[in-house]
C-alpha cells in the first residue's frame, strides 16, 4: 500500500466516523425530527455512486470509506423513518 492510498484511507476514516455520533444520538434519544429526510436520501444516493466510481477505478480507499458511510447514512435514514413523530 502506498502513501496515497494510506492518505485516502485515513481521510475516509475521518469523514466516515463523523456519522457515528449522529447514529448513536438518534438511537439513544429515539428522536429524529431534526434530521432531513431529503438530505440523507440524496446523500445516500451520492455515496452509492461514489462506491460505483471506486469500483470502476479500482480504488480501495474510495470503496471502503463509502461502503461504511453508506451503511451509517442508511442507518440514520432507517432510524428517521422508524422514529417518525
Amino acid at each position: 500500500m502506498n502513501a496515497t492510498e494510506i492518505l485516502g484511507l485515513v481521510a475516509g476514516l475521518f469523514t466516515t466516523i463523523a456519522f457515528v455520533p449522529q447514529v448513536i444520538k438518534t438511537w439513544q434519544s429515539k428522536h429524529a425530527h431534526d434530521i432531513s429526510l431529503a438530505m440523507f436520501s440524496f446523500f445516500s444516493c451520492g455515496v452509492a455512486l461514489w462506491i460505483v466510481y471506486g469500483l470502476i477505478i479500482g480504488s480501495l480507499p474510495v470503496i471502503l470509506a463509502n461502503v461504511v458511510t453508506l451503511v451509517l447514512a442508511l442507518t440514520i435514514l432507517v432510524l428517521k423513518l422508524h422514529f417518525r413523530d
